[in-house]
């Protein structure tokens, strides 16, 4: 008889809590406080945007290239196959 009652009883307080949490988060306050808060952070951001500065390229001629590179590919010879044969 007693687990029955205090088995009712948590049931009636979980659902009084989901009850009042969602009646909290739907509510008109809340909506209008996530509303403006969405708001300013936009602002805030734009606001950062604009003052950047704008910095000067440097990066022109920075990469050097290697012209006296010898482009000869000589291919090495792979002797997979001959560890396998049997002498």
């Amino acid at each position: 008889m007693l687990k029955t009652i205090l088995k009712l009883f948590i049931l009636i307080f979980i659902f009084v809590l989901m009850y009042l949490l969602i009646t909290n988060y739907l509510s008109e306050k809340n909506m209008s406080k996530i509303y403006k808060n969405r708001k300013n952070v936009d602002q805030q951001i734009n606001e950062q945007i604009t003052n950047l500065p704008i910095l000067k390229n440097d990066t022109d001629n920075i990469i050097e290239y290697n012209y006296g590179f010898n482009s000869n590919n000589k291919k090495i010879k792979r002797n997979f196959w001959n560890l396998l044969k049997n002498d």
